[in-house]
């Protein structure tokens, strides 16, 4: 109001704010579900009644349900659950994600002074204490690979091949794994609700390279209520060829998978376990083409395994029922003699491709390259300077329009020359609700290689997407293959035996159902693919869903890598050593260590830095910045982040991001762990 205001203003004003506290709970609910945490910290400073109702439960499990939504974790302690929160508890949780969401996205981190890291889980701490944390590392170990478990534990894994967890507040070891030989630790997954960690590890036995038989152990490290924690061993089993990844599909179902490269036919191999409790197991040949520029995942949707492939243009989803997969179960044996064998190829029974959306052709300039307020304008003068992706003659320069009118931008990074230096699929693993729908991020490192001066530069690419690729209600932007895809995805009984061929999407067989599809959800598809399959101006090529929009930090870096050297166990074919990029990420955020000054200076000094992607949306428009500026035509804001005095970027051998606390898990040579909590 204003200051001038009259009192017939303040009287009309009253009775309004009256009449609005005087609604029924589930009306007032029913509003305060449109609303966001600032409107609703206006509406308790308005008057006792609505300060009641913007305070209950269930005004803030629907802000909780939002963060989640958008995939920003909340700051739990340990293995909290979000039904453990007392209400208290859950006001904290929520303010303290959506100000950590905020100021990350607008701002950039700065060093924080209230995380849970630095403090007991009850909350008792020194005000004076610093902003990071120094735990120490498994003495006399060299740290291979390093995660938080919570805010609460640590796990790592070391080149010795001993997985040790380790109490963050106290700084001690709580348990040890130690095999007594080299074994590499391959995937990790936490499932909140059981408190338990599941991970595998690798060993090489045989070391050809088109027989190689790999040995795995997958085990499980369990969090009681009381007492310490435990490892323990669920199964072993064998691969032969060479693995390109593991999945721990379901541990509640004991569904495991793996990919395979298949060199004979250049091909996927899948290699599941239906049930590790059971000396069985599944390999087939996919006959999904393995192209070096592609990056594979595997997620479970329901009762399938959906292999999720994603080309520099294009993103495919590969769906395998498990009830078919069933069919070709094979026996497993512990004998040191068995090895595994391809019973046969198996072509996926539906399969759904998404083509990218990249930036619009008119962009502003990179904020990339915009200096933190915080940082030193010399320093920042002497970064990488990166292209003008507007310039003519770039390759985003390039707009195509087909036949329907639409305007589609091209691939800004294309391969070649650029490249996938590494790939990081990330899924929601933390405590979340029923309501919140399951998403992914992919966030791509992509390379190019400098023949003058035999140094890379990187860019950075990102994006959300779900399973399947298309939703029943995307469908009103797709043409009839797509329609038809989707239709076999959701509904019971019905597919189509002929494959489909228009670029977009297609569909072999029937295959597994959604209980909640009906038959006129699947009368309305086919009929809308009947009309658009009808119509000579159905779109083809450039058809977008909304999960597929691109964001890059597109202002060529440098980021350091450290060379792992490979014993003659794990590298059985004497390869060099392999350089991993000193980059984490977690949904929306990633973070790594880069050269400050470009090549030519003959510089190596470093420094860490930050980028937060716009949060999950279905609309480019409500996607924004700080200070109105829309994400439209933005990229990632690189930021440079603080460090200690006493950690020497020289010395980093792992990183790690816990977006939940807001911190960042560091690991040095000389022993220490360094964990930087940030606001």
């Amino acid at each position: 109001m204003s200051a001038f205001s009259t009192d017939s203003d303040d009287t009309s004003e009253s009775q309004d704010m009256t009449s609005l506290a005087t609604l029924p709970y589930d009306l007032l609910l029913n509003i305060a579900r449109h609303l966001e945490l600032r409107d609703i910290s206006a509406i308790q400073l308005s008057c006792k009644s609505l300060h009641a109702f913007a305070t209950t439960r269930p005004v803030y499990r629907n802000l909780a349900s939002a963060l989640l939504k958008r995939c920003r974790a909340l700051p739990l302690h340990g293995f909290q659950r979000l039904s453990d929160l007392s209400d208290e508890q859950l006001v904290d949780a929520v303010n303290h994600a959506t100000r950590l969401e905020y100021a990350w996205l607008t701002r950039g981190p700065r060093p924080s002074t209230s995380s849970p890291y630095l403090n007991t889980p009850d909350g008792a701490g020194s005000s004076s204490r610093k902003w990071y944390k120094v735990i120490s590392a498994p003495p006399n170990e060299e740290v291979d690979w390093l995660s938080p478990i919570t805010s609460s534990y640590s796990l790592c894994a070391t080149k010795s091949g001993k997985v040790v967890c380790w109490d963050v507040h106290r700084d001690i070891c709580l348990a040890e794994w130690d095999p007594k030989e080299r074994w590499e630790l391959w995937k990790c997954r936490v499932e909140f609700d059981i408190r338990t960690v599941f991970f595998t590890m690798a060993k090489i036995l045989q070391r050809s390279f088109d027989d190689r038989v790999m040995e795995f152990v997958l085990m499980k490290l369990e969090f009681p209520d009381d007492g310490e924690p435990q490892f323990s061993e669920l199964a072993l089993f064998k691969t032969i060829g060479v693995v390109m990844n593991v999945f721990l599909l379901d541990p509640s179902s004991r569904l495991l998978s793996a990919f395979v490269w298949v060199s004979s036919s250049n091909t996927i191999g899948l290699y599941a376990l239906l049930d590790w409790d059971k000396e069985e197991y599944v390999f087939v040949d996919t006959g999904i083409e393995c192209s070096m520029s592609s990056n594979w995942s595997c997620i479970l949707y329901e009762d399938q395994i959906v292999i999720h492939s994603e080309e520099s243009d294009i993103a495919h989803q590969y769906f395998y029922p498990i009830s078919t997969l069933q069919g070709h179960v094979r026996p497993s044996s512990t004998a040191s003699t068995f090895t595994p064998s391809i019973s046969e190829r198996l072509g996926p029974v539906t399969t759904m491709s998404a083509p990218f959306i990249f930036p619009p052709h008119t962009r502003s300039p990179s904020p990339a390259s915009i200096a933190d307020l915080d940082d030193d304008d010399a320093l920042d003068g002497d970064a990488i300077d990166g292209p003008d992706p507007a310039a003519e003659g770039e390759p985003n320069g390039d707009i195509d329009d087909d036949d329907s009118g639409t305007v589609s931008d091209s691939n800004p990074f294309p391969y070649p020359p650029w490249y996938p230096e590494s790939a990081h699929f990330v899924r929601q693993w933390w405590p979340t609700l029923a309501s919140v729908p399951k998403l992914s991020c992919t966030v791509v490192l992509l390379a190019d290689h400098e023949p003058d001066t035999h140094r890379t530069r990187y860019v950075l690419a990102q994006h959300y997407f779900k399973v399947p690729l298309i939703e029943p209600g995307d469908l009103v932007h797709f043409p009839v293959a797509a329609a038809k895809a989707s239709a076999d995805i959701h509904t019971p009984a019905k597919g189509f035996a002929k494959p489909l061929e228009n670029g977009v999407a297609c569909s072999t067989t029937a295959s597994s159902s959604s209980s909640t599809t009906t038959s006129s959800d699947y009368d309305a598809w086919t009929g809308l693919a009947a009309r658009e399959s009808a119509s000579p101006t159905h779109r083809t090529g450039t058809i977008e869903t909304p999960m597929m929009r691109l964001w890059y930090v597109s202002d060529p870096f440098e980021v350091v890598c450290v060379l792992d050297g490979m014993d003659d166990d794990m590298d059985p074919d004497g390869a060099q050593e392999r350089p991993r990029p000193l980059m984490a990420v977690d949904f929306g955020h990633a973070v790594w260590v880069e050269f400050t000054y470009p090549p030519e200076l003959e510089r190596d000094e470093k420094r860490l830095r930050f980028v937060t992607f716009p949060p999950v949306t279905t609309d480019r428009e409500e996607m924004t910045y700080g200070g109105g500026r829309t994400a439209a035509s933005l990229e990632g804001v690189v930021h440079t982040l603080d460090v200690p005095d006493e950690l020497d970027l020289d010395t980093v051998e792992t990183i790690n991001i816990d977006q939940s606390q807001g911190a960042i898990i560091i690991s040095v040579r000389d022993g220490k762990i360094f964990i930087l909590c940030y606001e």
